[in-house]
């Protein structure tokens, strides 16, 4: 089975990429910088794709079983200028449509085309469960996350079946949100952030990857997906355990004024807002979760 992956250097990608050579999958990642690629992933073809080469990115997905979608800015690599906002929406609408319309015009078109989105589809959902049925939210990481499923369904058009990755907050020691923890929690002053009252919707990054493949395989599975641990956890409880690992306390509260001061619009959907997110779709179609519970999570990641 022939797989392309575009946007796949990120720490996901990478795992992603891991898992699909050990099972004997064909992989092309499409890159901006082959040579950079090639360094950090060495055991995969790597082809050039700058979101604009139509013709050659037709002959890379021509022939391909399935394309992965992860493209797209960091949302949280930068202070949320106008600039930076533009280039967060436009970096994942132009990937997005490039790749349908190459689709488009293949002769052999790929079975699906599973795109990334975001648990920012949803907004801020202070209470209630947020499963694949609930309606999306409001704010600037909604408007992104609804404009960029709405690039990748158009592929249905074109007998395509279309899986979109509503991603919560993905663990790993080596990126992402708990690298960012741990800093503070090893020099004594770790904490939640504001109230620490809001939804933690996490996933360890082996269930992602383990969750993206199980959902390429399954056929049945279309439309958005939810991908987080089936037990989620408030910032509090998430905080409270990762201290308890750490053998370090959890008790220096950053105030929810100082985050939007330091951090200006993003501090809210990013950090400040949460959501109770469940898998609805993994679990009734039986995918088994090797880190259902937070605490075995972070044993394992930290081990």
């Amino acid at each position: 089975m022939r797989v392309v992956i575009a946007g796949g250097s990120g720490f996901i990608g990478k795992k992603l990429i891991d898992e699909f050579l050990q099972t004997r999958y064909e992989v092309t990642l499409l890159s901006r910088s082959p040579e950079k690629a090639k360094n950090n992933i060495t055991t995969v073809h790597v082809e050039f794709w700058d979101t604009k080469s139509n013709n050659a990115l037709i002959n890379v997905l021509d022939g391909a079983d399935a394309v992965i979608n992860l493209t797209g800015e960091s949302i949280a690599s930068k202070r949320w200028t106008k600039i930076q906002k533009e280039r967060i929406l436009s970096s994942r609408i132009e990937s997005t449509q490039a790749i349908v319309h190459a689709i488009k015009q293949m002769k052999h078109k790929p079975a699906v085309l599973l795109n990334a989105s975001a648990v920012g589809y949803y907004g801020n959902v202070p209470e209630d469960e947020v499963t694949e049925a609930t309606s999306k939210g409001a704010g600037f990481l909604t408007h992104v996350c609804a404009r960029w499923e709405v690039e990748a369904l158009k592929a249905q058009e074109f007998g395509v079946r279309v899986v979109l990755l509503r991603t919560g907050i993905v663990l790993d020691k080596n990126g992402g949100t708990l690298k960012r923890f741990l800093l503070p929690f090893r020099f004594f002053i770790g904490g939640p952030l504001g109230s620490g009252k809001q939804w933690f919707p996490w996933i360890h990054l082996q269930d992602e990857v383990s969750a993206i493949i199980f959902t390429m395989e399954n056929e049945n599975i279309i439309g958005p997906l939810n991908l987080a641990a089936p037990e989620p956890v408030r910032m509090l409880e998430f905080c409270r355990k990762l201290g308890k690992i750490l053998h370090r306390p959890s008790w220096m509260h950053v105030p929810a004024f100082a985050l939007k001061i330091a951090l200006g619009e993003m501090a809210e959907p990013l950090l400040l807002h949460g959501q109770k997110m469940i898998p609805r779709k993994l679990i009734d179609a039986g995918f088994k979760f090797h880190f259902p519970g937070l605490e075995d999570a972070l044993r394992d990641l930290l081990a």
